[in-house]
């Protein structure tokens, strides 16, 4: 297959993604839930128009063509899948067949659905994939490695493929800034960001940086929209159990009902609570940030003002070229001979 053809077949992939019937998403998503019980509907949803936009086919080609078209040697990558939030894995298996590299995928337990799933429409369109797309259980066979997960696995990703070329990614998050002169509008948007996937993944912001003396009142009620997280019985025990917590050890914290805001000086936090932490000035805000950027995914601010950051509301929305850790998967590909 040529590059183009590749390409076209990715476009075509992001179609159908779009014309789903609401059928179709119901019965997957039931799927889906049956084998991670925080795939439900809203948030698989999420992630197939996520994947959707990511394969627009203006942005598709306008990225691709900064990349040599055809590897000098086609080899085996071996990719290890997240199944924090649904779909994660894709924009590996993306960047590895575009490339013209051969995958062996290994999804999580926690979504093997889903990645099987788009594995298989993006075969019915390109049947030529399949001498390039496999879903193993082991990786033996693999010439370089991409590998997702926590700390504690990738220690154990760096003994095992430490010798060949990797990218191994490894626990971060994401922080919003907040200046006190937001909108309720901009608050609201910001819940998007906290809430999309019920907080699970590394785009979901567990922290906040606020002005010292910032007043919390219109952020919680600006995200009252949100309190039907609620309603899933696995928020609502990580909920009742964090709040718990803070209650027997009398830590000072907003309670909104549904979310609970403390002042911790951690990046993460446990799900149904979000962090903060107030800072003096702006070169104050800009060493917090710095100090921490090593184990950040993405910053977000109203309306995306604050350098290098998101827009409230979109940083579960990344282009085709917001890479995971901020590693240019697509160059990597390209130096593997």
């Amino acid at each position: 297959m040529t590059h183009s053809e590749r390409l076209a077949a990715f476009v075509a992939l992001g179609q159908r993604l779009q014309q789903l019937s609401e059928d179709e998403i119901t019965g997957l998503a039931a799927r889906a839930r049956n084998q991670n019980a925080w795939f439900d509907k809203p948030n698989v949803t999420a992630a197939i128009n996520g994947i959707a936009r990511l394969l627009d086919e203006e942005p598709l080609r306008h990225w691709a063509a900064r990349y040599p078209p055809e590897p000098e040697t086609p080899r085996q990558i071996g990719v290890v899948m997240a199944g924090n939030i649904p779909l994660v894995g894709f924009h590996d298996l993306l960047c590895v067949l575009l490339s013209g590299h051969r995958l062996l995928a290994k999804p999580s337990k926690e979504d093997s659905v889903l990645m099987q799933w788009v594995g298989d429409e993006l075969l019915k369109i390109e049947p030529r994939f399949s001498d390039s797309l496999q879903f193993v259980e082991r990786l033996n066979a693999a010439d370089a490695f991409i590998a997702t997960g926590s700390d504690n696995t990738a220690r154990y990703f760096d003994y095992y493929f430490g010798k060949k070329p990797h990218i191994i990614r490894r626990n971060r998050t994401s922080l919003a800034v907040l200046t006190g002169r937001e909108s309720v509008h901009d608050l609201g948007l910001l819940g998007a960001d906290l809430f999309r996937y019920y907080g699970l993944g590394c785009r979901n912001v567990s922290k906040l940086y606020v002005p010292v003396g910032y007043q919390f009142t219109d952020l919680l009620d600006s995200l009252e929209p949100w309190n039907h997280v609620l309603n899933h019985h696995k928020y609502q025990n990580n909920y009742d159990y964090n709040k718990s917590i803070l209650l027997v050890n009398r830590v000072p914290h907003f309670d909104s009902g549904f979310l609970l805001v403390t002042e911790n000086p951690q990046l993460v936090s446990p799900i149904s609570v979000v962090h903060y932490q107030a800072y003096q000035h702006e070169v104050d805000l800009a060493d917090k940030l710095t100090d921490v950027a090593a184990q950040t995914q993405c910053i977000v601010s109203a309306g995306g003002l604050y350098a290098g950051s998101f827009p409230f509301g979109r940083a579960q929305e990344p282009s085709v070229s917001d890479y995971a850790d901020g590693v240019d998967t697509m160059a990597f590909l390209a130096e593997i001979v």
